[in-house]
């Protein structure tokens, strides 16, 4: 159990955190989630003690091992694999010390530990979550320093995934993940044996993979059973509750204060007076539940352009004088489309859109726009690079030069910078609010079509269903890149993948797609009652097709049973290296093990082509 007892946390001497409790159980999996800048991440540094809390404590059981995402990215030589193997520190321990050990009683220990901790299996393990990460087999085995910020950080993610801690905290961990690997990672979630703390403002995964919402506000938690849909009820309820109680006291507050001002200067109801005075001094305000008022959206309304928009005939695009990246392309893009494109991260999606915005030229076939088409592409590199010293005010007078003041302020205001927000340093910006400046900044010429790559990156669930209906709301059209699918259900209505170098249109839904990313497409069933049988065979070509079926299972036979003999010839070798054998003699832990894995992998691949063609045979001789 990990319980947050009181705690305050105050950053700058300002209160973050305002004797905050909660109580997470054990084996429970749990979003943490609140607005942007309201505290997530210090409340997350506290846990793992790298912030001291000003009051209060945190309880959690003496032996539990605490994972979280290291702010450094890993990098150097050491590849993908490695570094997710490194994570499991007792393995690589144990590892050197059965390569260095001399007393065999100790030797034998070693041994038996990392049999038990299945260490043989590791590489396999490793692999397969690198895998669900996007990491092809050539990718795990390249150096990290080849490798870009977002990818290192997936490393980081599969390392603390590898390590299995008994209390795993996350940190908006899709942040860095395509479609594809978010579903991945959503699925590895759901079956998470041990405690799980993930900050996410994806609501598919927190119904999906959470069964307890721990809400910050105001420096306080409160903890609520069920996925988001079910906080939201609650919260919705709780917030007519407290409306109806605000305005039952205040209906109150004003009879008192009434009674107050007609007989405080009576002396028969002076006292009364009094005593009701005090009254009024005691009663605490009910508040209602806080919203803010600067979480909003609004794109500017662009003049009518009429369609196509844009077509590609036979386009090829590239990167200086490398090959093309996304070859025959040929699309159209009307005035009121919205098309999401679908395909993993690498795969050219945003290619496409640096074409469609004009960033690149096809260097095959054409591309034809008008020239009046003012297109508005938003990447996550403009909120990076925006001046941390200036304001949004000063960064919109430039980017609006020559307009009026008022003009620049009803832009700001459309995307929440009214007042004093506006001239608020963009160093004091949270994540959220400086994607929507940058949203504010490429929309200030009312572009007739938005190209969004990632835009929810950093925008909290509330702001996320702000810039749905922003959308939905907008007269252009919308290319949207984006992992939350969310997002994409409520958004597009043409899909378009990008894969093997071109981009072609999907003729499924959304739920078609990701059954096919998890495999989950299966060939349809007969519509009858019984499965059809197949046509009936000669009885030669029959005699013949169960004889070759019955030599097929004969070498899959042989190939278990030698496999079988490489299995015993391993641990053999990994519990006593005087015996091994010769061809294993010498050969290091690390090395032994990744050959038990393989040899373990090859076997299970054999049994099953074993069990399939028996099913093959007893079929053929049943008809």
């Amino acid at each position: 159990m990990l319980t947050i007892d009181g705690i305050t946390v105050r950053l700058g001497g300002r209160p973050i955190l305002e004797r905050a409790s909660a109580t997470i159980p054990h084996g429970a999996r749990v979003g943490l989630i609140g607005r942007n800048g309201a505290g997530k991440s210090t409340l997350m540094k506290t846990l793992i003690g790298e912030i001291e809390p000003d009051d209060g404590s945190i309880g959690k059981p003496s032996k539990a091992r605490i994972g979280y995402i290291a702010q450094e990215a890993p990098d150097g030589a050491i590849t993908p694999e490695q570094a997710v193997l490194a994570a499991d520190v007792e393995r690589a321990s144990l590892l050197e010390e059965a390569d260095t050990c001399t007393n065999v009683d100790r030797l034998g220990e070693v041994h038996e530990r990392l049999l038990a901790i299945d260490a043989y299996t590791a590489p396999a393990r490793a692999a397969k979550i690198l895998s669900g990460l996007g990491f092809d087999e050539e990718m795990q085995h390249r150096p990290l320093s080849s490798f870009s910020g977002g990818w290192k950080m997936r490393v980081a993610l599969g390392a603390l995934l590898f390590s299995e801690p008994d209390i795993l905290l996350l940190d908006e961990p899709s942040n860095h993940l395509d479609l594809e690997a978010t579903l991945w990672l959503e699925n590895f979630l759901k079956s998470y044996p041990a405690t799980l703390l993930v900050i996410s403002h994806e609501r598919d995964l927190l119904n999906n993979v959470v069964d307890h919402i721990l809400h910050l506000q105001g420096g306080q938690l409160t903890i609520y059973s069920g996925g988001y849909d079910a906080f939201e009820k609650q919260r919705a309820e709780r917030a007519a509750q407290l409306e109806s109680a605000k305005a039952a006291q205040d209906a109150q507050r004003a009879r008192l204060q009434d009674y107050v001002a007609r007989n405080s200067a009576r002396a028969s109801t002076a006292k009364q007076a009094q005593a009701r005075a005090k009254m009024l001094a005691k009663m605490q305000p009910i508040a209602a539940l806080m919203e803010d008022p600067s979480l909003s959206f609004e794109f500017p309304s662009p003049g009518e352009l009429r369609s196509p928009m844009i077509t590609l005939d036979g386009a090829a695009v590239a990167y200086g004088e490398a090959p093309p990246i996304l070859k025959r392309l040929n699309m159209r893009i009307d005035a009121d489309d919205r098309i999401a494109l679908l395909g993993r991260n690498g795969n050219g999606k945003t290619t496409l859109a640096r074409l469609l915005s004009s960033q690149l030229d096809p260097v095959e076939g054409a591309m034809n726009a008008p020239g009046k088409l003012k297109v508005g592409y938003f990447t996550q590199y403009q909120v990076e690079e925006l001046a941390s010293d200036e304001t949004p005010l000063e960064l919109m007078s430039h980017a609006m030069e020559g307009k009026t003041p008022a003009a620049v302020r009803a832009q700001l205001g459309r995307f929440g910078f009214s007042g004093p927000r506006a001239t608020q340093k963009v160093e004091k910006l949270s994540g959220g609010e400086r994607a929507r400046l940058a949203l504010a900044l490429i929309t200030r010429d009312a572009p007739h079509l938005l190209i969004l790559d990632e835009p929810t990156n950093h925008l909290d669930v509330d702001a996320r269903e702000a810039l749905v209906q922003a959308l939905n709301d907008y007269s252009g059209a919308v290319i949207l890149i984006s992992h939350d699918r969310h997002m994409v259900e409520l958004t597009a209505d043409r899909l378009m993948l990008v894969d093997g170098g071109t981009a072609k249109e999907y003729s499924g839904s959304m739920d078609d797609y990701i059954d096919f990313v998890m495999g989950r497409n299966q060939p349809k069933k007969s519509s009858g009652s019984t499965p059809a049988k197949p046509a009936s065979a000669s009885p030669g070509k029959t005699r013949a097709k169960a004889r070759f079926l019955k030599s097929e299972l004969a070498t899959a036979e042989k190939a278990m049973a030698k496999l079988e003999a490489s299995l015993s010839q391993i641990d053999e070798a990994m519990c006593d290296p005087a015996s091994a054998p010769a061809h294993l003699a010498g050969i290091a832990m690390d090395d032994l093990l990744i050959r038990r894995a393989e040899a373990s992998d090859a076997l299970a691949k054999a049994e099953a082509e074993w069990l399939a063609l028996g099913e093959q045979l007893e079929t053929l001789e049943d008809a």
